[in-house]
C-alpha cells in the first residue's frame, strides 16, 4: 500500500449565539474545523482532524509514495515541520486511522485495548452565575455523568470558587468536581498575568475544603518547578500539559514530579504516536494520563481510542455545556455524533480505524477552502 494523495478541507460553521469561551475574552461566533484525508492506491483513506495544518503546504511529497505503516518515519517528518513551521498532527490521526482500516481493527485494539469505554467527565466552557452552573451540574447527574469540570477565569478568583461551592452544595457527592484554572497559556490578544504560586497555593487550598478531584493548569504552562512545588504542598491532584507539545517537556516534567495528571492532546501535541510515548513514560513514574480533548469530535475520538488502550485514569475529557457547547456544534462534520452513554461511559466504535462517519451533507455546505496534492497534481 503506497500513500497517493492528502486533501485538506477546511469547514467553518456559524455560531449563533456565541459560545463564550473561559478562555478567550472574545465570544466565539464561528467554529473552524479542518479535516485531513490521506489516500491510497488500495482505495482505503485515513481520516484526522484536530488543528488548522498551518505549515503543511509544500511537504506532501515527503509522505506521498511512502508506506502508511511508516509511522515512526511520518512521525519525524510531522515533528520537523512543526518544529520550522506549525502543529500538523492531525496527520499522524489519518494515519492511524488508515492503519486501522487496512487492518480491520478499530485503533484502541492496535494499541493496547485496556478498555473499550471510559467514563467521560463534562468538560464546561462557559462562565455563568454559580447559581446556574449548579443547575446545569444537577441536569449532568441525571444524564448520567459522574464527574465535571468547571472553569475558571475570573479576576478575583474568590468568585470562582463560589461556582464551586454552589456546585457541591447542589450535586453532594454525586460529581467529582474538577477545576480549571486555565492558567497555562493564553489567548494571542489576552495580557492579563497568570496566577504565581501564592495564589495558585490561596486557591487550591480552598479547593482541598471542597473536594475537588484535581485542579488544571494553576501555573503556566513552562512552570515546571512551579507546578512540582505547588504539588508538594497541596493533597489536591495537579493537572496540565495539554499544550506543552516536546517530548522533552513530559520528560522534564515527569523528573520534576511537576502534576499528578498529564494531558498531552493527540490532535495538538504530537499525534498518537508521540502521546502513547508521553502516557506510557508517565504512568510509570505513577502519574495519571487523561488527555485535554477541545478540538472537535474527530479529535475527541482520536484521544479516547488512546486513552482506553492505555489509560489508568477513571475519565476522559467530554467537551459539553448546553446549550452553548452541544455534540451538534462540536461534531458538526460528522454524522455519528459522540455521545456518552445513560451510565456515564464514552464507548469505542467497533469499527474499523478511528470509527469516523462523516456527515457529507454538512461537508457540503459548510466548506470554505480545500486543497488536494497526489501523484497527478
Amino acid at each position: 500500500m503506497k500513500i497517493t494523495g492528502i486533501e485538506i478541507s477546511h469547514y467553518l460553521l456559524p455560531l449563533d449565539p456565541p459560545f463564550k469561551a473561559a478562555w478567550d475574552p472574545q465570544p466565539r461566533k464561528k467554529f473552524a474545523t479542518t479535516i485531513v484525508a490521506v489516500h491510497t492506491d488500495e482505495g482505503l483513506t485515513g481520516i484526522g482532524s484536530g488543528d488548522l495544518m498551518t505549515g503543511f503546504a509544500g511537504h506532501e511529497h515527503l509522505f506521498i509514495g511512502q508506506d502508511p505503516f511508516a509511522i515512526e518515519r511520518h512521525w519525524q517528518v510531522i515533528d520537523n515541520i512543526d518544529f520550522h513551521y506549525g502543529r500538523c498532527w492531525p496527520l499522524d490521526l489519518a494515519l492511524w486511522d488508515l492503519i486501522g482500516k487496512a487492518t480491520g481493527q478499530p485503533v484502541y485494539k492496535l494499541l493496547g485495548a485496556r478498555n473499550s469505554k471510559i467514563l467521560a467527565y463534562a468538560s464546561t466552557g462557559e462562565i455563568v452565575e454559580p447559581e446556574v452552573r449548579a443547575e446545569r451540574a444537577q441536569m449532568l447527574v441525571e444524564q448520567g455523568f459522574k464527574a465535571m469540570k468547571i472553569r475558571f477565569h475570573h479576576d478575583d478568583p474568590r468568585k470562582d470558587i463560589k461556582v464551586v461551592e454552589a456546585v457541591r452544595k447542589a450535586v453532594g457527592d454525586k460529581l467529582h468536581i474538577m477545576v480549571d484554572a486555565n492558567q497555562g497559556w493564553k489567548m494571542p490578544w489576552d495580557v492579563q498575568p497568570c496566577w504565581d504560586l501564592k495564589l495558585a497555593l490561596q486557591v487550591a487550598k480552598e479547593l482541598e475544603q471542597l473536594n475537588v478531584f484535581w485542579l488544571e493548569e494553576p501555573l503556566p504552562h513552562h512552570d515546571f518547578r512551579g507546578l512540582a512545588k505547588l504539588r508538594e504542598l497541596v493533597e489536591i491532584r495537579i493537572a496540565g500539559g495539554e499544550m506543552n507539545r516536546k517530548w522533552h517537556d513530559f520528560r522534564e516534567m515527569s523528573v520534576l514530579g511537576a502534576l499528578d495528571v498529564y494531558q498531552p492532546d493527540v490532535a495538538l501535541a504530537g499525534g498518537i504516536t508521540q502521546v502513547k510515548k508521553v502516557a506510557d513514560m508517565v504512568q510509570a513514574n505513577g502519574a495519571w494520563f487523561s488527555p485535554h480533548t477541545w478540538s472537535n469530535g474527530i479529535g475527541l475520538l482520536a484521544n479516547l481510542h488512546l486513552a482506553a488502550a492505555v489509560s489508568h485514569c477513571p475519565y476522559l475529557e467530554y467537551p459539553y455545556d448546553p446549550p452553548a457547547w452541544t455534540p451538534e456544534r462540536r461534531d458538526f462534520v460528522q454524522a455519528v455524533k459522540v455521545e456518552v452513554d445513560k451510565d456515564g461511559y464514552l464507548v469505542i466504535p467497533d469499527k474499523p480505524g478511528l470509527g469516523i462517519e462523516l456527515d457529507l451533507a454538512a461537508l457540503e455546505r459548510f466548506k470554505y477552502d480545500r486543497v488536494y496534492v497526489g501523484e497527478s497534481s
